[in-house]
């Protein structure tokens, strides 16, 4: 393979904005795509879509703003839940509409990423079983956090001759699985666990469900439609007036901090915001009926929503999950399982579960599924795993203003007494978040211009964020922006880190950086922020960030009723790209 100038790894929604939208900024530049799987999609690609799988999103909040997903061509109607094989057809046609399919390289698997002394990077690349190299001027991996699943080991399973799978591979496994009058087990509280049971159920299984009592828990799962108005609850996260119910580091890029403020840093905006929430969830448990049943009643969270973040789900499936539940179709164990035997699940209840097979859904690896060399450059960028590369001594002054600036993070829920990690990768034990300026660049690569990453970014709002993600990386990637801190670093703390050879720039964008990456870790315990930006009802405040970065209006609609009280869309953002072009300086 010859060099080219810039490499994107992986083909899901960030992957196939990033490599567009750099094509866009820069016309004359060499790009390749490569795809581990053999087709595009990410977690939409074919080899993960097994029979009836949906997105939680209705159509209109699940695509790009240059690329309308319209009911005649993809058959999907209004207020319906996108059919998985939709998405990844979506995701076809768009690689074709912008002319790059011809740049998509499947079944190309990024071994390493090795850094050269120039900057530019030099890929091993696994294709038909043959080892390449590739060089590249720059390089953005996108491959996400739900690309290595993570797959527990039990005592006895050896012995167990059936099944035992991550719930990703149940498309290979549906034919064989999937048989009326048969007994499965899943493993797991998240929402594929949920869709998993629900297959199983509505193929004829009975499914016994094991929730790990040494857990998180169940997830939150709302109806499409929340709060007494009934409000589509995907606009609700991007509507800005209730997106200043959740407190948020980078909040006043909406441009409205004296609310913020407010709601905050007062206890009178505390006891406002901490109403919201508690409507927000009795409005879900009512609507749910959890407690309307004994067996209802174990799918009930074990947290507030406030702590929660992209965990958040819908229930998107086309008969009521619950009445599988409340019929004995799917039976819920809030236990651990201790061991297997032949054919058999044994529980710490003392119960012992007969299965055709043991479905995980057990979450992700935290390492990303390519190695960066040389040895050691984990640290360098700022990977979770690594040891820290802030000094200890902003990170504890950053933890420091966070729970200043917000008290009610002063108080975190209660955490499970029996509580114990699945597994250390899996569950994000880790020393650190990722350390990424903007979630995107390595502090130690800002002036290399050469590596950011897409996708580390978890939230409901994929494909908003991986388009202004995609700009921000090209104008960078350009030298068309340079990172720049809205944040400044104390005048104390500065003093005592002794760095008067630092660039005060830099030290502010250190100090922004610690801010903003740990602020998940307060904010979202019971989500993923402890390892990397889990958020819900923070995404258009992050976009907003991006955009003043650039040059651009974040205020996309007109008038303050509107800016305040519409919810906000991908449709707001159309032609975002040719904006920010004509913004540039004149040559």
């Amino acid at each position: 393979m010859a060099a080219v100038d810039l490499v994107v790894v992986g083909a899901g929604w960030s992957g196939l904005a990033a490599i567009k939208t750099y094509r866009e900024v820069h016309p004359d530049s060499q790009v390749l795509l490569l795809e581990a799987a053999d087709s595009i999609g990410g977690v939409w690609a074919k080899h993960r879509l097994y029979s009836g799988l949906k997105t939680n999103n209705m159509l209109g909040t699940y695509e790009f703003s240059d690329f309308p997903m319209d009911e005649e061509t993809f058959g999907v109607q209004a207020g319906q839940h996108i059919p998985g094989d939709m998405v990844q057809r979506y995701m076809e046609e768009y690689a074709k509409h912008f002319g790059f399919s011809q740049l998509i390289r499947v079944r190309h698997q990024v071994e390493s990423a090795k850094k050269n002394l120039d900057g530019t990077w030099q890929l091993t690349v696994l294709h038909d079983s043959k080892s390449k190299t590739l060089d590249t001027k720059k390089l953005i991996v996108a491959t996400g956090i739900t690309s290595q699943a993570y797959l527990p080991t039990f005592m006895g399973q050896e012995s167990f001759d059936a099944p035992i799978f991550h719930c990703r591979d149940l498309r290979q496994h549906e034919s064989q699985i999937l048989q009326t009058g048969q007994r499965v087990t899943v493993f797991g509280g998240t929402k594929s666990a949920w869709d998993a049971a629900y297959a199983c159920a509505t193929s004829g299984m009975k499914v016994d469900w094991v929730i790990r009592e040494s857990g998180h828990g169940p997830i939150w799962m709302a109806p499409p439609y929340v709060t007494p108005l009934k409000k589509w609850l995907e606009k609700l996260v991007t509507t800005r007036f209730l997106t200043w119910f959740s407190p948020c580091i980078w909040g006043s890029a909406d441009g409205f901090p004296r609310v913020r403020s407010f709601l905050h840093g007062t206890w009178l905006g505390r006891k406002i915001v901490d109403a919201f929430w508690s409507v927000l969830a009795d409005d879900v448990i009512q609507l749910n009926g959890y407690d309307k049943h004994p067996e209802t009643k174990k799918l009930k969270p074990w947290v507030s929503p406030f702590w929660i973040a992209s965990s958040l789900s819908i229930l998107n499936y086309p008969t009521d999950f619950f009445d599988l539940v409340r019929d004995g179709t799917i039976q819920v164990h809030v236990a651990d399982i201790n061991s297997l035997s032949a054919h058999t699940v044994h529980l710490s209840t003392g119960d012992s579960l007969s299965t055709t097979a043991l479905i995980c859904s057990t979450g992700w690896r935290c390492t990303p599924n390519l190695k960066f060399l040389p040895e050691g450059l984990d640290r360098e960028l700022g990977f979770p795993w690594s040891s820290d590369p802030l000094n200890a001594q902003m990170v504890k002054a950053a933890d420091e203003e966070i729970l200043s600036r917000f008290p009610r993070l002063q108080s975190p829920p209660c955490p499970n007494p029996k509580y114990h990690p699945l597994n250390d990768e899996a569950e994000a034990a880790v020393p650190h978040p990722f350390r990424l300026a903007r979630f995107m660049v390595p502090l130690s690569c800002l002036k290399d211009r050469s590596l950011a990453f897409m996708g580390i970014t978890m939230t409901i709002n994929t494909t908003l964020v991986a388009q202004t993600q995609a700009l921000w990386i090209a104008a960078y990637f350009g030298g068309q922006y340079t990172p720049t801190a809205t944040e400044h670093c104390p005048p104390a703390l500065r003093a005592g880190l002794d760095s008067k050879s630092e660039n005060n720039d830099e030290l502010d964008l250190a100090w922004e950086t610690a801010l903003h990456t740990e602020f998940g870790r307060y904010r979202y315990p019971a989500g993923f922020g402890r390892r990397n930006p889990d958020f819900v009802f923070d995404a258009i405040p992050y976009v907003d960030l991006m955009l003043r970065d650039l040059g651009l209006n974040p205020e996309r609609k007109n008038g303050l009723l509107a800016q305040c009280l519409q919810p906000y869309g991908v449709e707001d953002y159309k032609g975002l790209i040719d904006e920010w072009k004509a913004n540039l300086p004149a040559h």
